[in-house]
């Protein structure tokens, strides 16, 4: 067992970046708004998120250069460079979301009335000095890949504990969890963020921006063609956990939130279903985990973005390069500027809604189809089809069939939606 938790690392520090706070905000709000009845989307994410990781870790360990690199070969530069603009955006969006998820953990304890001062700038100094704090990190530490690795599994390993714990407290019914596994259609009506709700679920768990970066983490970790079977141990293993602990939240919130007659709007809301537990202390536990989330999701997704960003320009080679830690610097500064931006300008008592993020996360998703479309490209080249060794088995090209469908449709339901 220990020989075994020791060879995951690349799909774990994956499944810790797509599970920030932005992502237990919406798996809260999905199971408090419609019950068990969306587990089915859980389960098609997870199961999309499985094919999508797998896929691209075994094109990490069979390529000889990174996916840019392969790109810019077969197509052209300017290809490679458009791609890693697209990851650059889709980790922005995420960043900003994680960066609201701060925000607003500190509005609980903050009364617009009572220091109305206090209640707007705390958490912008607190956030902003976050942020300086991982930029420092990002320039003055020689080996990222390794720490990160331990502190993911840490972190994770936290919040696998802390939220199974809460949802053997409130006992969410089996019954209805294998009910929600069929598939049904949420009852929107003419509530257009009903099914952004539902879309941002699907946006979070089913992250192709994360699992594109699973290519240049087995790289990091050393893995070739050798080690095809481990990748997909490591994918399997991960994904499973992201999708168990995400399940776990959704239960645990169908459970004490679903019914209500106020749906949860706040992270004060959302932080009663940590009551059966904790008790008067739930909101301080679910701020921690929040931040928990945070540090799990916020370097790491600003590498995803960087990294991907300095590669389309041929200077991605690996996560220490110095074009990868200034991408990496921009996407946390860009992250910052639209969470900021999105939380002063709106109404002092709407800073505690959680709409923001629910949106930032879903809007995430625009971009997918195009990168779906990428890693389809570099599976089935032909030198790919020829090789038995290199070859992709043809599980994983259904599954990225369907992920890129999933995503197209997504991203014009979701553009519809924010547009229109």
């Amino acid at each position: 067992m220990t020989r075994f938790l020791r060879s995951l690392g690349p799909a774990i520090i994956v499944a810790a970046v797509v599970l920030g706070p932005g992502s237990i905000l919406t798996a809260s709000k999905t199971g408090a708004q419609f019950g068990y009845s969306m587990v089915w989307v859980l389960a098609l994410a997870v199961i999309l998120m499985i094919g999508a990781s797998s896929l691209c870790a075994r094109l990490g360990a069979i390529h000889d250069g990174t996916p840019c690199d392969e790109l810019a070969r077969r197509l052209g530069r300017p290809v490679a460079v458009a791609v890693g603009l697209i990851v650059f955006l889709i980790a922005a969006g995420f960043q900003t979301s994680n960066n609201l998820a701060v925000i607003k953990a500190l509005s609980p304890f903050l009364d617009p009335k009572e220091n109305p001062w206090l209640s707007k700038w705390l958490p912008v100094i607190s956030v902003s000095s976050l942020n300086v704090i991982l930029i420092f990190i990002v320039y003055r530490s020689r080996q990222l890949y390794t720490p990160i690795e331990r502190a993911m599994k840490f972190l994770v390993m936290l919040m696998v504990i802390a939220f199974l714990a809460n949802c053997l407290i409130t006992r969410p019914s089996f019954t209805q969890t294998l009910r929600g596994l069929l598939p049904s259609l949420p009852a929107t009506g003419n509530n257009k963020g009903d099914l952004l709700v539902v879309m941002g679920l699907m946006a979070t768990t089913f992250s192709i921006a994360g699992a594109f970066y699973q290519a240049y983490l087995v790289r990091d970790r050393g893995w070739r063609l050798a080690d095809v079977r481990r990748t997909f141990i490591d994918s399997f293993t991960g994904m499973l956990v992201l999708g168990s602990i995400t399940l776990v939240i959704m239960l645990t919130a169908a459970a004490t939130l679903s019914g209500k007659n106020k749906l949860p709007e706040s992270v004060s809301d959302v932080a009663v279903q940590l009551e059966g537990l904790f008790g008067p202390w739930a909101g301080i536990v679910f701020t921690v985990g929040l931040f928990a989330g945070a540090l799990s999701s916020f370097l790491v997704n600003s590498m995803i973005g960087g990294r991907l960003l300095a590669d389309g320009f041929g200077h991605g080679k690996s996560t220490e390069a110095t074009w990868a830690r200034h991408g990496t610097a921009l996407a946390l500064l860009a992250g910052l500027a639209g969470g900021l931006l999105a939380f002063l300008y709106v109404e002092p008592s709407e800073r505690g809604s959680i709409a923001p993020i629910i949106i930032a996360q879903a809007s995430t998703i625009i971009g997918a189809p195009a990168l779906a479309l990428t890693i389809l490209f570099l599976a089935t080249r032909k030198d790919i089809r020829n090789d038995p060794l290199k070859r992709t088995p043809r599980w994983m090209l259904i599954l990225a069939w369907g992920g890129f469908l999933v995503t197209l449709v997504l991203a014009w339901r979701i553009a519809e939606k924010l547009f229109t």
